[in-house]
């Protein structure tokens, strides 16, 4: 990645939730390449809380931020006290990646004071500082509308899937109250690739799958898994997608995806080829309702306005990831 056009560099910046995957892949990303930059990283951080289907409530974790050099600040967005530890910055860019983003969490109220009521309070922060505001939508917005997935045709399936929308709806009217703002939501589809180990069972299923295949053990994929597809995208595309969107054009909300559907099968003879093996794929029966068959991302206005194009296949992300997947593997997500 060569994103250059902005100079982060002396310049005062918050990741929400930047202890989990997609946050903490940025702060390195600004912290290697803009030395100067002063990264400030908000994140509940994980607790043994679970929520009724089982998974944990939080994904940070300070194992993906060995390393990391600049501020860290310990606090929920749903508490106005943690919150206020915010004000003594003044940021010029604000990546605001935190969230229950679990889709299988059907507890609606978490869900929204969470996604939704903490949103209000962090654009309330950006206006009061003048910051470019990014943050994370998602593909779920969606729904099992047919491919390929366009903005403005949305129809969520899932509690999370509802509360993005929200947040396009919330920050599009703020964007037009405030017109000398700048936010842009960014609607990801399937990210994977390193830092993703401590979601644990909401990790994507390349490394879950990798680490089957590396337990000496065949990939089980659901039934007919050939013809459902999705939109992988390598989480150093999603990094790209994020540094881009701070020089958009325009406001609005964009998909982050490759284009490309690619099938689960896929994934698994992949990987199966980058680790030399050769096992006989389970199946079992999907047994999700209303599951998704299909994912595309339509990719054509993320070009245009925020000269956005992933670099990375397929093939070249998990290749790339490779190398990670196998030092976790044996590891405890803990």
């Amino acid at each position: 990645m060569n994103n250059h056009n902005i100079d982060f560099n002396n310049k005062t910046i918050l990741i929400t939730g930047g202890a989990g995957f997609i946050g903490s892949n940025l702060a390195f990303y600004l912290q290697e390449m803009f030395p100067k930059s002063k990264v400030t990283i908000f994140d509940c951080f994980r607790n043994n809380e679970t929520f009724q289907n089982g998974n944990l409530k939080s994904f940070g974790h300070y194992k993906n931020l060995t390393g990391f050099k600049g501020d860290i600040v310990c606090g929920n967005l749903n508490n106005k006290d943690d919150l206020a530890l915010l004000n003594d910055y003044k940021f010029d860019f604000i990546f605001h990646h935190a969230a229950i983003s679990d889709t299988r969490v059907y507890d609606q109220e978490i869900i929204m004071r969470t996604n939704i009521n903490s949103f209000y309070d962090l654009l309330s922060i950006a206006k009061k500082d003048r910051s470019v505001m990014i943050y994370a939508s998602s593909g779920a917005t969606y729904g099992n509308l047919p491919s390929p997935q366009t903005v403005g045709n949305e129809n969520p399936e899932n509690p999370y899937g509802y509360s993005k929308l929200m947040m396009d709806q919330i920050a599009s009217n703020y964007a037009l109250e405030n017109p000398d703002l700048k936010i842009v939501g960014l609607r990801f589809f399937n990210v994977y690739g390193p830092r993703e180990f401590y979601k644990a069972h909401t990790a994507s299923m390349v490394i879950q799958l990798g680490h089957q295949i590396l337990d000496g053990r065949p990939p089980r994929l659901f039934e007919n898994s050939s013809q459902i597809f999705r939109d992988f995208i390598y989480v150093d595309d999603v990094v790209e997608a994020n540094i881009k969107a701070c020089k958009s054009e325009i406001n609005g909300t964009f998909n982050i995806g490759t284009g490309i559907p690619r099938s689960f099968q896929e994934v698994a003879d992949i990987l199966q080829q980058e680790l030399n093996t050769n096992f006989r794929t389970e199946y079992f029966p999907n047994p999700y309702n209303g599951y998704q068959i299909h994912t595309q991302a339509d990719i054509n206005e993320s070009n245009l306005y925020l000269g956005f194009s992933p670099n990375f296949s397929l093939e070249q992300g998990i290749k790339a990831y490779i190398p990670e997947i196998k030092s976790l593997h044996g590891f405890e997500s803990l």
